[in-house]
């Protein structure tokens, strides 16, 4: 299916003819949802991103992290279930998931791998193993170091698959799995100066070589289709702000959406809660933590 000529704008309006699946009565019906990653260095982002999948309306969490920080991600985030990495990540030889996360990979509604991992070794055996046929979720969104080796691997991604590339990622996802940006495209960050029009067509590049949605600074394609989302402002560059889209986008996926309706929906809702931050707060200055805070406000405003 070919794409319009021009993304459509994205807007309160469009969104409500263009609904999320109705919230269940129960936490079991608004899906569940697994968030691997983490690391010693950077603890925070399975944190933030299983909050935001919480925030948008995800009924269940399982957090998987490394052994070393386990346990005070499970202090910090009392709704999650927490699990460990065998081996304590890096170090594990041979299966790096184990038996008891593959057994809660089987039961999820989306899988999130990405948010702090910071071992490219192990985020690339773990993309490999969640994308095994016997792990395969029905819906899975990769985030920040899961995006870096996707290029160099031969998975298969589910139909329901959504990636969350800033600029320098989306780069690196055209290019040929050596690291390197695809010949033309180390400059995409120039896409953002004016240009979003280019920025749009780097994006559906990407959605089509890995036939999947990808959503990058407002610019989001799918197959067949292509979106604008405006707002936000530079408030949203702030650390940790990744990794809410990308939880935002883990739970409504595992609310049932799409995987086009996942990536517009959590891009609309993280722009706009960072437009509500900087009418309250500034426009610089707020948190990635409360971005996850605004986030049921954003959904109300919008439902």
């Amino acid at each position: 299916m070919s794409r319009p000529a021009e993304p459509v704008r994205v807007d309160q309006w469009m969104l409500r003819s263009w609904p999320l699946p109705a919230p269940g009565g129960s936490k079991d019906a608004r899906g569940r949802v697994v968030v691997v990653g983490g690391s010693a260095h950077s603890p925070g982002g399975v944190l933030l991103a299983g909050v935001a999948a919480l925030r948008v309306g995800a009924g269940r969490l399982t957090l998987v992290t490394p052994a070393s920080i386990a346990l005070p991600v499970a202090i910090a985030v009392p709704e999650a279930g927490v699990l460990s990495l065998p081996g304590g990540g890096a170090d594990a030889a041979g299966d790096p998931l184990g038996d008891e996360v593959r057994s809660e990979l089987a039961g999820a509604d989306a899988v999130l791998v990405g948010p702090g991992l910071d071992d490219l070794d192990l985020t690339r055996r773990l993309v490999e193993a969640v994308c095994s046929a016997d792990v395969m979720p029905t819906a899975l969104a990769l985030d920040a170091f899961a995006l870096g080796v996707l290029p160099g691997l031969d998975v298969a991604l589910p139909a329901r698959a959504v990636l969350s590339p800033n600029a320098e990622e989306a780069a690196l996802l055209l290019g040929d799995g050596d690291g390197e940006p695809a010949q033309g495209d180390a400059d995409v960050d120039g896409a953002l100066e004016g240009d979003p029009g280019r920025l749009a067509a780097v994006v559906a590049r990407v959605a089509d070589r890995y036939r999947a949605a990808v959503t990058c600074y407002g610019e989001v394609a799918g197959p067949g289709g292509a979106w604008r989302v405006e707002g936000g402002g530079p408030g949203l560059g702030t650390s940790g702000s990744g990794d809410v889209l990308a939880g935002a986008i883990a739970g409504l996926l595992a609310r049932g959406a799409d995987a086009a309706r996942a990536a517009v929906w959590a891009t609309h809702l993280h722009a706009l809660a960072g437009d509500r931050l900087a009418e309250r707060v500034g426009q610089v200055g707020f948190l990635a933590r409360e971005l996850c805070e605004e986030l049921p406000r954003a959904l109300a405003a919008t439902g």
